[in-house]
């Protein structure tokens, strides 16, 4: 697949997972336009071990990861983690009803330890499937399933922690 092709096809959900990452449209479309750059100037080194989708994200998320380290300063609520919780009573995106609470929310996810964060981020920002998940870790659609669901687990915890 060309270049070209591989920027048409995969232009919009790159942007809309660093928009979901983000909560910028202005962040989101440079970083867009670097996942792009940056792809470009790796393109041979690409071994199609998995699917071009999930390697641009990877591309795209190290783009703003490199992006927060530089500019250190805080990362707008993202109002589409609340939506990624399973739910026992109440659940933390009905008590999530602020700005604050939400940027709350956002910072126990990142405090998550590997792989729980990537896959996390990988399915809830990413929307990427478990089986595209578990590809690009060598493992099976079933273990990110479980390894979401524990990542979850885990912020639900640590939510109810910070609660008292």
């Amino acid at each position: 697949m060309e270049f070209e092709e591989i920027y048409k096809a995969y232009f919009g959900p790159v942007y809309r997972y660093l928009l979901r990452l983000s909560g910028s449209e202005q962040l989101a479309e440079e970083l867009t336009a670097e996942t792009f750059f940056r792809a470009l100037r790796a393109a041979e080194r690409f071994r199609g071990e998995c699917e071009v989708r999930v390697w641009l994200c990877q591309i795209a998320k190290n783009a703003y990861y490199t992006h927060q380290r530089k500019n250190s300063r805080a990362r707008p609520a993202d109002e589409a983690l609340l939506g990624q919780l399973p739910d026992p009573a109440p659940p933390p995106e009905e008590t999530a009803a602020d700005r604050d609470q939400a940027a709350r929310l956002r910072a126990i996810a990142e405090e998550l330890p590997e792989p729980y964060r990537e896959v996390f981020h990988l399915r809830a920002f990413g929307e990427l499937p478990y089986k595209d998940i578990g590809g690009f870790y060598g493992k099976t659609a079933n273990w990110a399933c479980v390894t979401c669901h524990r990542a979850r687990e885990m912020i639900r915890r640590r939510w109810k922690e910070e609660e008292g």
